[in-house]
């Protein structure tokens, strides 16, 4: 089966620069760029005429997402690789996304206040990731019990990636399962 990427606010979410990084890490080379709207990529082992990504650099353009999962369309077939797995290294930044997964680290509290930063085990986008965060009062002591005895957590969240690092702010609904 074959997953196509179709989340309009997910697309949305997309950086040009990120996206750019990436086709130049992929050996894509940029050939041309309108300044603020568009730059055209090309694979150097395929003539220029035949394959060629077109990015758009302004996240504001109504098309935009439309755009971006053209990309991820020719990408998919380029690199032989799924939609999701391409997602995974592109993301940034995910807005209330709903979190399964297991406390694996938890730092002590600060001296005087109820306030410590944990690592969980969850899947992003089809694979398993280590995301960090900071969590208070209850769900601090939730985080603790599911992780003292093995339980799985779930929440809600806004997930953000900084030098290939998940963290998971404004959270809600931290549970243990």
């Amino acid at each position: 089966m074959k997953a196509i990427i179709s989340d309009i606010e997910i697309l949305k979410n997309l950086e040009p620069s990120k996206v750019a990084a990436y086709l130049h890490q992929k050996g894509w080379i940029e050939k041309n760029s309108v300044p603020n709207q568009v730059s055209t990529w090309v694979r150097d082992t395929f003539a220029s005429d035949k394959i060629k990504i077109y990015l758009p650099l302004d996240p504001e353009f109504e098309d935009y997402p439309r755009r971006m999962s053209e990309i991820m369309e020719i990408l998919e077939k380029v690199e032989n690789r799924s939609q999701l797995e391409i997602l995974s290294d592109l993301i940034t930044n995910i807005c209330n996304i709903n979190l399964q997964g297991m406390v694996i680290q938890i730092q002590a509290p600060n001296n005087d206040k109820l306030i410590g930063e944990i690592t969980i085990y969850g899947v992003v986008i089809d694979k398993l990731q280590k995301i960090k965060t900071k969590l208070s009062d209850v769900y601090y002591i939730l985080a603790i019990k599911a992780y003292q005895e093995r339980l799985p957590i779930v929440c809600t969240g806004d997930l953000f990636k900084d030098n290939d690092i998940f963290i998971l702010k404004n959270i809600r609904n931290f549970a243990v399962e």
